[in-house]
């Protein structure tokens, strides 16, 4: 019996926990054919054609108290620099450098460059879409008390560099930021709550920098049970940005059905508030999704919140999705009714129809192996007089996008090992 406890003993004092690390890559290069993307073209502009590409090399790092991951990359337009180049444009950026302490079995600390997603990534999404994709220098404290719940506490503070007093902040950032996160599932419900306190910086009339704080709050929850499955989502903004008060929301709803195994259809509808074009009040009304993956929502062709449309009349769009997949084949389609959420009026001040109008996205993809997928795609848009008041441009011309892309996505080197805490 001695003998027996004796050996427990050793066992339990030879603490080993695995370890794994692992090296990968990715290559996307994407050609773009573009006549009307993100604005109305003009016929007697060309269109745009250009093959744009991202490379990538990602270090991850696993074990019981420390997860790692570093990403570098390089975003280049082919031929943006000479055959004989000695220096590339853009150069290789840190995309992402981040560590995590487990600290226990319900805390964690990640800190150090980072993608931050939530939810449908409405509000935060890391953007892959875009070559260059979105990350934060921030901190994030996680409480996970069971499976079921999850609360994050996230911060990040901005400055242009290393100084002995306060210096303005010029880069088009948010000064910080402060959020909190909570999510649960309940059975087929899950359900999400976002707190968000953003600080933008901004000369006020005495051409002094201040910094204005606006809040966002709200929820998102999700259903899925059979067949069918849906989400849904509101959400509200106050506070103030450059000294004008902030008063907005956004609410969304969506559902999907599976037909059959291979088949989908959705119909979906997405409010964003706007500000009247003749509105005579010293007040913002229009909803901005401020770090969201927004080529996901409103159309492909990106009329709205990427990069634009921000404190406009905001939109209403009313959307349905046919989706088909089966084996390595896969194919989308999803047309797009747009009108805004706010009064347009014209250049003499005469209110003008909220619609704007009709876009259809239409996209074709093929899982070659693990690491490689090819896809395409094709959108156009047919808009209104409306359009045009808002973006300019030519409402009857062929306003059209089409685009190919390769994705390739190997890992180079991965393994994993035991480590034992008795050695150290």
């Amino acid at each position: 019996m001695k003998k027996i406890l004796a050996i427990l003993c050793i066992g339990l004092g030879m603490v080993t926990y695995a370890q794994e690390f692992e090296i990968s890559a990715e290559l996307k290069p994407r050609f773009e054919y573009r006549h009307g993307y993100k604005t109305l073209a003009v016929d007697s502009l060309n269109a745009a054609t250009f093959v744009s590409q991202r490379t990538r090399l990602n270090f991850g790092y696993k074990s019981e108290k420390l997860n790692a991951y570093f990403s570098v990359q390089n975003v280049r337009v082919w031929g943006d620099v000479s055959t004989l180049a000695t220096s590339d444009r853009n150069g290789t950026t840190i995309h992402q450098a981040w560590a995590e302490a487990i600290l226990n079995n319900q805390f964690s600390i990640k800190f150090g460059r980072q993608e931050i997603i939530y939810d449908d990534q409405r509000m935060f999404g890391n953007v892959d879409w875009a070559q260059q994709a979105r990350s934060h220098d921030a901190l994030i404290v996680t409480f996970k008390p069971n499976e079921n719940n999850r609360i994050d506490l996230g911060l990040a503070i901005s400055a242009e560099g290393e100084t002995l007093t306060e210096v303005d902040y010029t880069v088009n950032n948010y000064k910080s930021f402060q959020y909190l996160w909570y999510h649960t599932n309940l059975k087929d419900v899950g359900l999400s709550f976002l707190i968000l306190n953003n600080g933008f910086a901004y000369d006020d009339i005495n051409d002094e920098q201040q910094v204005d704080y606006n809040q966002t709050f709200g929820t998102h929850a999700t259903y899925g049970k059979s067949k069918l499955k849906a989400d849904a989502s509101v959400y509200f903004q106050t506070g103030k940005i450059a000294d004008v008060s902030l008063s907005a929301y956004n609410f969304a709803l969506n559902a999907h059905y599976a037909i059959s195994d291979s088949f989908n259809v959705g119909l979906g509808g997405e409010y964003l508030s706007g500000t009247d074009m003749n509105s005579t009040d010293n007040k913002l009304e229009s909803f901005n999704p401020w770090y969201g993956t927004n080529h996901k929502f409103n159309g492909w062709m990106d009329y709205f919140y990427v990069g634009n449309h921000i404190n406009n009349v905001g939109l209403v769009d009313l959307n349905a999705t046919f989706a088909y997949k089966k084996n390595k084949f896969s194919a989308i389609l999803v047309p797009h009714f747009f009108s805004s959420a706010a009064t347009i009026v014209d250049g003499m001040g005469d209110e003008m129809s909220n619609t704007l109008g009709t876009e259809i996205d239409l996209a074709v993809g093929y899982k070659f192996s693990k690491d490689i997928n090819f896809q395409v795609g094709y959108s156009q848009m047919f808009a209104t007089e409306s359009m045009e008041v808002i973006k300019g441009g030519d409402k009857d011309a062929t306003n059209n996008w089409a685009w190919a892309m390769i994705t390739v996505k190997p890992s180079l080197f991965k393994t994993s090992f035991k480590k034992d805490d008795t050695k150290e």
